[in-house]
């Protein structure tokens, strides 16, 4: 019997894009059009990457955060560039080369992620699940609806993230679970979520991702 195709799904911001400088630019953007007072990155709270960004916005005075982000998130993240970490595309590249299925698992909605997306990326990128495609994490109907799409068994895959809610839906989908310790949280939650293994910097990603995956018998 041939072995099953095996599969290395990720997070997008903090994982594989370097998307912190330009998340917080956004946070500050949205306040200054929501509270008429210049907001300035330095302004947000230390830990603004990782709460929600309607809880961010309400610490920074504005009234409706919903309303706020509706009226002027997209316009405010599209100023700002995002590119891939340095190392990511090499490392997708070696996944593909040796026949990985790739697929990413975002929050972000469609919209957001056809721009923030590079082409370099999206290219290698065999499924992209966003938050309209199925519940968001740490529901793992989202690792499971890509591993579907791809054809990958969850014992053969692998997710990685860089918060609790990702480890947590690794968990719950049968995957194994790698924590980006390059992200937005730090390895302590990480591992108090559950990540099976931690991953130190973006140059991880490639073929050793799937030296996570136990041993079965291909005979």
């Amino acid at each position: 019997m041939t072995a099953a195709r095996q599969a290395a799904l990720f997070d997008l911001d903090g994982v594989l894009l370097d998307s912190a400088q330009a998340v917080r630019s956004t946070l500050a953007a949205v306040a200054t059009c929501a509270t008429g007072r210049r907001v300035t990155p330095d302004d947000l709270p230390p830990d603004a990457l990782r709460r929600p960004r309607c809880e961010v916005l309400a610490l920074m005075d504005v009234a409706d955060p919903d309303d706020a982000c509706d009226r002027w998130w997209d316009g405010a993240a599209s100023v700002t560039a995002v590119e891939p970490f340095p190392g990511v595309l090499c490392g997708l590249l070696a996944l593909r080369a040796q026949g990985t299925a790739i697929g990413a698992v975002t929050v972000q909605d469609p919209g957001r992620v056809r721009w923030l997306l590079p082409e370099a990326l999206s290219e290698l990128l065999e499924v992209v699940i966003t938050r309209q495609d199925a519940p968001p994490k740490p529901a793992p109907d989202g690792l499971h609806l890509a591993l579907s799409r791809l054809g990958v068994p969850p014992e053969r895959a692998v997710f990685v993230g860089d918060s609790p809610s990702d480890m947590a839906a690794a968990r719950a989908a049968s995957v194994v679970a790698l924590g980006a310790v390059w992200g937005w949280h730090p390895p302590a939650a990480l591992r108090a979520a559950g990540a099976d293994h931690l991953l130190p910097g973006p140059t991880s990603i490639g073929p050793p991702l799937l030296h996570h995956l136990p041993l079965i018998d291909s005979a």
